[in-house]
């Protein structure tokens, strides 16, 4: 099974549900599929709730883009609970991103937001990444695996957990690892994981970054990929389906 999840970022009115209809509508249609793909998209909070009765009985899964690392009622003015998120039917949730690390969220805000969505019965979408500074100074595998150790804390946790691979020099930049480079990142992150968790089983694990229509048939080798995370190309129902179809070409 893999993943085509969409992060629309700060995008989308009610009537962007079109665009999620149309993808819907290839999704039933696509004879290829047979269970083979997942279709997740993560609208603003603005839509969670409309899109979500609208999707409630489709193939298709709507996400959350983040969340509060409380998750009491209280004063915490502008702010959304994964609690509350979960009440609207929601069951994915993108936790971690560059944009939102970039902003001051630290390993330790990340740890709390995952603890309290695992506890909510949340799908979560963990987001790791490298900088360029740390890419240059071949510290990638290093970041990634502080990332991991310093918010996943036992074994239980990997099974609710996919890791997205959004390397911070890629995204929206229109540069992407090379399919050798992103193999060899893939097998790591998979093998430190079962490693330090013990776990048999592969966890799984996505990639993220400038992907598009073009590009996604480069990684179609790369048998230990569980799918991607999708940017800009997923404001489009016919971007999103070509990454789609050129995948599985």
């Amino acid at each position: 099974m893999r993943y085509f999840i969409g992060n629309w970022k700060m995008f989308g009115v009610p009537s962007s549900y079109k665009i999620i209809d149309k993808i819907c509508k290839y999704f039933i249609k696509d004879k290829k599929n047979n269970g083979k793909y997942k279709i997740v998209v993560a609208p603003p909070f603005t839509l969670l709730q409309d899109f979500s009765k609208k999707f409630k009985n489709k193939k298709i899964q709507i996400a959350a883009q983040n969340c509060y690392y409380k998750d009491n009622f209280g004063a915490h003015t502008g702010n959304v609970s994964s609690y509350m998120i979960r009440k609207l039917g929601v069951k994915h949730i993108i936790i971690g991103h560059s944009e939102n690390r970039a902003s001051g969220e630290t390993n330790m805000v990340i740890k709390e937001k995952v603890k309290l969505t695992l506890k909510n019965n949340f799908v979560v979408i963990l987001c790791i990444g490298e900088n360029m500074n740390e890419k240059r100074k071949k510290q990638t595998f290093k970041v990634l695996k502080n990332q991991i150790s310093s918010v996943i804390t036992n074994k239980n946790n990997i099974k609710n957990i996919i890791i997205a691979y959004e390397p911070v020099w890629s995204i929206g930049t229109g540069k992407v690892p090379s399919p050798n480079e992103l193999k060899k990142i893939v097998s790591l992150i998979k093998n430190f994981i079962k490693k330090k968790f013990k776990v048999k089983y592969n966890p799984k694990l996505l990639y993220g970054g400038s992907v598009d229509k073009n590009n996604v048939k480069n990684f179609k080798s790369i048998k230990e990929l569980d799918g991607f995370l999708i940017g800009g190309a997923s404001k489009s129902s016919k971007n999103f389906i070509d990454i789609i179809k050129n995948f599985y070409k």
